[in-house]
């Protein structure tokens, strides 16, 4: 190489699409400056001498003015966005959904169906009844659909947990039900006499282009009115399926939270210059989704500067605690991290690919195999949706207890036809369709990848050093993290043969446990029928399996460590999550704080669901494992707004002050000041 030019092999910060080699850095001996060799030189610092000189020319607040009102708490979801004032005591809950004029002819409204379905063209496999022996708990199904194996294995798991607490069965149950839902005919209401009647918009509107929340959902037909309905965020990312461009979306985004604030907070657009913004983002987010939410708030809308929270450490903040086992199951997705001393432990960070959008599909299905009475259902049209939503709210239990052959009744409001009361009888359906998120062996993973694509350009970057990604996702690169790497060890081949260290190892293996852990005398988890496709087993890894090799293997193994890892059931990741937190002292005392937060929190028996499942895993792991306990909510809080109330509790406080990004820092510094603000980015 000719004398002069740098080593390329030793310069670390690369710049790609260039041939021009970035000159190395200066030897610290040989510079004679003084710039920027002290924290009062640095642009925070200059900042924050700024504003000190600014407040004496502001003018003082009125002492009746309460303390953040000025400062905007938004939490983004995939079926609410829930937006106020950090003074509020509760946030506006408003359906993320736009609705937009569409030339003819408009889309029709689709759904991707997430669970499995049964055979078609067979009938129901409705007896699940005793075998000879005259055991009331054995099941019995003689059936090649593969539907009914995997529905069988969670029967046996709900059946083994009804033995464990001495519940009797209904044998006949299904066939009883399957009957009378049969013969049932509805009821016809009278408008005068519905007092929840629906107003539809049933004409089309010649001066409104743009429909937000409500009155999106309040279209009686989207497709002949020439509107498009869509719903911008899918997930902890954006909607990439059904926007045919990102731009589209983040547009949909900021005309959302424009006419929320306008209609809900009766905040204008010119006084957004003097509104603070506290943004709540998923834990285990993509860059490229940030950096995009945070330049809609500071850039398109003009807010006077930024601050951005990890949703687990903002439920912290609201439950009032410093540590704990964050569960959040939300409409799409459910993410766990664990929340050490006010800080997310990043290698606990964990998402799963099933939330309450998947319970609610899957009572359907449920309702379906025993004749479900209202038989125009498409949960295609939001208000059939709606309906399995108001069944799963009221129907839907994790108490073994509940189970019996009980009669509901449900209506169903449709526009242009009166309002119908359907009765409905159902027996282990209300408990067997909350049960998929701790035996997803019915969801269908790969489905729901279809259409999502990676916003960023695998190939794009903004910064020179990149940080470390798994570019075999399937949609986005993805950081690994060591909750999904223990996770997804057992999917690994055997490893070479190496020197062994037991220090490596997260939890304590005894001599009798060989990669495997030992039986788990447990009534939630079923012993057999567990395929080999869906990782149902907590694996203790080898200890000669390291994180370091282990890691270095995967895209050779051509293996998505994070969609391996989503299919997880849910008691196995919060337990893989406390163990990737550190060591046994670490493990003992994220599993005696699980908070769990999200819709699907308000099932009854959750609780108790999560505690018997996570205990009967870590007795036999975690030495000295005392009892795992779940912390309720403070009272009165719904656990579907904690996380908002965490980050209004941040936005109130004073030190709040020294991690705010304002648009000039953002313009001059982009992701890196945000990273060097809220350290966990």
């Amino acid at each position: 190489m000719p004398r002069g030019i740098p080593n390329a092999k030793k310069d670390d910060s690369g710049m790609r699409y260039t041939s021009m080699h970035v000159p190395l850095a200066p030897n610290p001996k040989h510079v004679g400056t003084s710039y920027l060799k002290s924290e009062t030189q640095t642009m925070w610092s200059r900042n924050a001498a700024r504003k000190k000189e600014m407040v004496a020319e502001e003018v003082a607040p009125s002492p009746d003015q309460r303390r953040g009102s000025h400062v905007i708490v938004i939490h983004p979801g995939s079926r609410f966005l829930r937006i106020g004032r950090a003074s509020d005591v509760t946030p506006a809950s408003i359906p993320n959904v736009i609705a937009r004029k569409h030339k003819p002819p408009a889309p029709v409204p689709t759904y991707v169906e997430g669970i499995s379905r049964p055979r078609k063209g067979q009938a129901p496999q409705l007896a699940v009844s005793a075998n000879s022996d005259g055991d009331e708990y054995a099941v019995d199904i003689a059936s090649d659909d593969p539907f009914d194996t995997k529905m069988g294995s969670i029967i046996v798991s709900l059946r083994e947990r009804m033995r464990f607490y001495k519940l009797r069965v209904t044998c006949n149950a299904a066939r009883v039900a399957s009957t009378f839902n049969e013969q049932f005919k509805p009821e016809i209401i009278p408008e005068i006499n519905d007092p929840f009647l629906v107003d539809w918009i049933q004409e089309p509107l010649e001066d409104t282009e743009v429909l937000v929340g409500e009155r999106a959902l309040r279209l009686s037909d989207p497709q002949l009115l020439n509107y498009s309905v869509k719903w911008p965020i899918y997930g902890k990312n954006f909607n990439t399926r059904d926007y045919p461009s990102h731009q589209m979306i983040l547009d949909d985004i900021e005309t959302i939270i424009s006419t929320v604030l306008s209609e809900k907070l009766n905040v204008k657009r010119p006084d957004y210059k003097d509104y603070s913004v506290v943004l709540v983002i998923p834990d285990f987010h993509d860059r490229a989704y940030v950096r995009e939410f945070v330049n809609v708030l500071l850039v398109s809308l003009g807010f006077k500067q930024i601050c951005v929270q990890q949703e687990s450490l903002a439920a912290t903040y609201g439950a009032g605690i410093s540590s704990a086992c964050v569960v959040d199951i939300g409409a799409v997705n459910s993410s766990i991290a664990c929340v050490d001393e006010g800080l997310v432990i990043p290698d606990s960070r964990i998402t799963l690919n099933m939330g309450g959008d998947d319970i609610t599909e899957f009572l359907y299905v449920l309702l379906e195999r025993i004749s479900f009475p209202y038989r125009d259902i498409n949960l295609a049209r939001w208000y059939d949706w709606a309906v399995m939503e108001d069944l799963k709210a009221r129907l839907c239990t994790l108490a073994e207890g509940d189970v019996a052959l009980n009669l509901y009744d449900f209506v169903v409001r449709k526009p242009g036809k009166p309002t119908e009361k359907y009765g409905l009888r159902a027996y282990d359906e209300i408990i067997l369709a909350p049960m998929c998120i701790f035996e997803p062996r019915v969801i269908e993973f790969d489905r729901k990848h279809i259409g999502l694509r990676s916003i960023p350009h695998p190939d794009v970057t903004e910064e020179i050093i990149e940080h470390p990604v798994d570019h075999v996702g399937l949609i986005t690169s993805c950081r690994q993290t060591q909750a999904m790497i223990i996770s997804t060890q057992h999917l690994l081949p055997p490893p070479s043969t190496a020197p062994t260290d037991v220090r490596q190892s997260p939890v304590p293996i005894s001599q009798s446990q060989e990669g495997t852990p030992p039986p788990v005398v447990e009534p939630g988890r079923a012993s057999g029928g567990v395929p080999t496709d869906a990782p149902m087993e907590v694996i203790d890894p080898q200890p000669s399996q390291s994180s370091a090799p282990v890691s270095s293997n995967y895209g050779g193994l051509g293996i998505d460590v994070c969609f391996e890892a989503s299919k997880l059931p849910l008691d196995v990741a919060i337990f893989n999550s406390a163990r990737a937190s550190g060591g046994d002292d670490k493990i003992r005392k994220h599993l005696q704080a699980v908070l769990v937060i999200g819709g699907s929190a308000l099932i009854p028996g959750m609780a108790h669901a999560l505690e018997s499942r996570l205990q009967a895993i870590a007795t036999p792991l975690v030495p000295s494992m005392d009892k795992v306990q779940i912390i309720p909510p403070p009272k009165e809080v719904d656990p579907r707004v904690l996380a908002w109330k965490g980050a209004a509790v941040l936005g109130k406080m004073d030190s709040v002050a020294d991690i705010w990004v304002t648009p000039g820092d953002w313009d001059v510094l982009g992701m890196r000041g945000l990273r060097e603000r809220c350290f966990y980015l």
